[in-house]
């Protein structure tokens, strides 16, 4: 999550900075909404949520969860 930032200082883009909720979030719902048929926990516990998103996304990229 850190490189982020670290992304948008090397591209010269601060807009990048935006890109971590609508990616964190974005997929969530769409999960939670589609596939799980309930709410997100984003309101109540919103930077909670977006950590758990981005572990989930890291176990699908690295194989631990098969998609």
């Amino acid at each position: 999550m850190l490189t982020v930032p670290f992304i948008a200082f090397a591209v010269g883009n601060p807009w990048v900075l935006f890109a971590i909720p609508v990616a964190g979030y974005g997929f969530a719902w769409i999960g939670h909404f589609f596939f799980e048929g309930n709410r997100p926990a984003t309101f109540a516990h919103p930077f909670y949520s977006l950590a758990a998103d981005f572990v989930l996304f890291r176990d699908i990229l690295v194989g631990r969860i098969r998609f």
